[in-house]
């Protein structure tokens, strides 16, 4: 029923990862004794100066005018020109119009490993942002990597980034670890998007029920989000566990939470699977009523078949009298004269009935059987007799029609009507 997740389950673009080193305790005390010994150091006084004029224009909007001071420096020294092609890399990021660029001069600033502590640590994650928007993805889990590395610091949106930029790649597998990694930086103040990803991987992998796992714990973690509930009952119906598909759905259905045709679809047809018919024509009718399902052939013909499995007859000779007209197909004729008929409206099943013949009906002997049936219970014998005449030239329900015949026949000498 599902083929498909809708697209819901994908973050959007802007949602950046990367592979997924572990942060030991180690590697946070390494961290904390580079930063110990690296020295502090400031750009020369020549450089300084320029420096300066470029920040007032940054700090004035003028970011180009910055560029342009910025690009004039002639640094000598390897600090100052690390400094200065890291400010580069800063204002074309800033601009957003040339990554390649700010790449470039990140690549140039981190190269000599010179920088202060902060500013090395916040280059290289700058640097893999920058690759993760212009798709080099390999690259940028590289320099996610080497940051934690660096600064030994760990935090949500940063595995995140890891596992998205895993799914980027199509390292399904190298989903998870990250993923769960985020979870639990992330700790009271949860995100959804390491849950989105960890259904996404599952799902890709057809690993359903890993998903229905993820899927069970996100939605006691954000029950206000119908997304996960109507995902979650999909999921259900995907691995044919219709009970539980059924409960999801009718509890997200009672908190006005379903509203797409398809999970309104998914919901009444799990309902007449699941033996309850009223519920399901109750669904049909509402919401192709209010024009949420669209009143097609296909679902008027659900409504009419739920409601004639709740046996509410009238109503489904109704709804199969609308199809009939819609259609103007003989099948559906002949079901609407068949269920008048049940529903004793005689007079209404015939000209159903006839409606059908005209249109060619396969079975002419059962519909003229029906319509002897209409005219007899009218107290129409004469009619009645003719039409059982008809229904016996047909070699399937001749042996049944004989016996119509001979009561046609004796209720009418009863009666004292001529046939």
């Amino acid at each position: 029923m599902m083929r498909k997740l809708s697209t819901s389950l994908l973050l959007a673009t802007s949602v950046i990862a990367m592979q997924i080193p572990l942060a030991t305790s180690a590697v946070a005390a390494d961290a904390q004794q580079e930063k110990k010994e690296r020295p502090t150091q400031l750009v020369g006084p020549a450089v300084g100066k320029k420096v300066q004029k470029a920040f007032e224009a940054y700090s004035a909007d003028d970011i180009d005018g910055a560029l342009v001071v910025l690009e004039d420096i002639n640094a000598k020294k390897e600090y100052d020109k690390a400094y200065v092609d890291r400010f580069i890399a800063i204002m074309y990021a800033t601009k957003g119009n040339n990554e390649q660029k700010a790449i470039a001069k990140l690549k140039a600033a981190i190269a000599p490993d010179i920088l202060n502590f902060k500013d090395h640590g916040d280059s290289i994650k700058l640097l893999a942002d920058l690759q993760m928007q212009t798709k080099d993805y390999a690259s940028a889990i590289k320099n996610y990597n080497a940051w934690m590395a660096f600064t030994g610091s760990e935090d949500g949106p940063t595995w995140v980034k890891i596992a998205q930029a895993n799914y980027e790649l199509k390292k399904l597998d190298k989903i998870i670890a990250p993923a769960d990694k985020a979870i639990a930086a992330f700790g009271d103040k949860q995100n959804q998007n390491p849950y989105i990803l960890k259904i996404t991987s599952y799902y890709e992998r057809k690993m359903y029920k890993e998903a229905i796992e993820v899927l069970e714990t996100v939605l006691q973690l954000f029950p206000d989000n119908k997304q996960w509930w109507t995902q979650l009952g999909q999921f259900y119906v995907l691995v044919e566990d219709y009970d539980r598909g059924l409960q999801t759905l009718d509890l997200a259905y009672k908190q006005g939470f379903l509203a797409k045709e398809s999970e309104i679809k998914i919901l009444a047809n799990l309902y007449a699977s699941n033996d309850m018919p009223f519920k399901a024509a109750k669904i049909w009718e509402k919401h192709i009523a209010s024009g949420d399902v669209k009143r097609d052939d296909k679902n008027l013909f659900s409504l009419a078949n739920s409601w004639h499995a709740a046996q509410h007859i009238g109503k489904a000779a109704k709804v199969f009298g609308e199809l009939a007209k819609m259609t103007n197909e003989e099948k559906h004729y002949r079901k609407q004269g068949n269920l008048l008929k049940q529903d004793e409206q005689y007079k209404k099943a015939i000209v159903a009935l006839n409606k059908a013949l005209e249109l060619g009906a396969k079975n002419k002997g059962r519909v003229y059987m029906s319509i002897a049936e209409s005219h007899f219970y009218l107290e129409q014998y004469k009619q009645a007799y003719a039409a059982i005449k008809k229904a016996m030239a047909d070699p399937k329900s001749r042996k049944f029609a004989r016996g119509w015949e001979g009561f046609i026949k004796d209720t009418a000498k009863r009666k004292g009507v001529a046939i």
